[in-house]
């Protein structure tokens, strides 16, 4: 899988609210409505990484949980990223 153009990231980014690019990242932070619900949400996102082979660095600290993406065979982003933070969001509304 190719990597993405600096004007393809900038495009996705824009379909993708609260993410962010730190070079080779993209990355959000979620707030959800409880500790439970974060861990449902880490749980339901894992699930999908794995099915995809595809998986974000992941950071939770109470209801807050970071995901940052990055396609390591690629060395950057690619639509792998792209795919998957869309689904973070589609998943993120079932535990806000």
């Amino acid at each position: 899988m190719a990597r993405l153009t600096d004007d393809e990231i900038t495009a996705a980014l824009g379909g993708l609210p609260g993410w962010e690019r730190a070079g080779d990242t993209i990355a959000k932070t979620y707030e959800l409505g409880s500790f439970p619900a974060a861990i449902q949400f880490v749980a339901a996102v894992g699930e999908r990484a794995e099915a995809v082979n595809h998986h974000p660095d992941i950071d939770i600290r109470w209801r807050r949980v970071r995901l940052a993406l990055t396609t390591h065979d690629e060395g950057g982003l690619t639509e792998k990223d792209v795919a998957l933070a869309g689904e973070a969001e589609a998943i993120a509304g079932e535990y806000a």
